[in-house]
Order: C-alpha cells, then structure tokens, then sequence
C-alpha cells in the first residue's frame, strides 16, 4: 500500500482459519494502521474464495476498531476499458 510506513507483518490465526494475507502493521502520515490484501499477495484470490471472517476476526484480534475498505472495478470484457 502506496504510503504505509510498515513497522511489522503478523500471521493471524482465527476460528475460521487464516486470513487473506499476512497483516501488516505500521502508520500512514503517522496514523496507525492494519493493512490486509483482501484478495492475498498477487491478488490470488476470487472474491467467493476470500475468507471474510477469518479478515474479520484478525483485523478485531489485533484491535482494529474502524475499517477502511477501498476497491477497483472493471469488465470481464476485453473491449469494455476500466
């Protein structure tokens, strides 16, 4: 994540197993912050193959209080530009 200032990465274990992705730890513009690649490094997974409640449980275990989820969009289709 372009900006983040990363202090530490941490694997998670939850009741629903591991999370996307490593969390990452650290701060933007001083702000502390949890990164989590919801897709997984190299976006290796589709959105019906992410576990959302091992993210979920992670994200609370490491005392994220506020979540803020940002996304891309585009087509299936070649000839429809993003």
């Amino acid at each position: 994540m372009a900006g983040l200032s990363v202090d530490e990465v941490c694997t998670v274990e939850t009741p629903w197993g591991l999370p996307s992705d490593p969390f990452m730890t650290g701060t933007v513009k001083g702000i502390p912050v949890v990164f989590l690649s919801r897709h997984g490094k190299g976006h290796r997974y589709l959105p019906s193959e992410i576990n959302y409640r091992a993210n979920i449980a992670g994200l609370k275990s490491l005392g994220v209080e506020r979540i803020l989820s940002v996304s891309a969009v585009g087509s299936l289709k070649e000839e429809i530009p993003p």
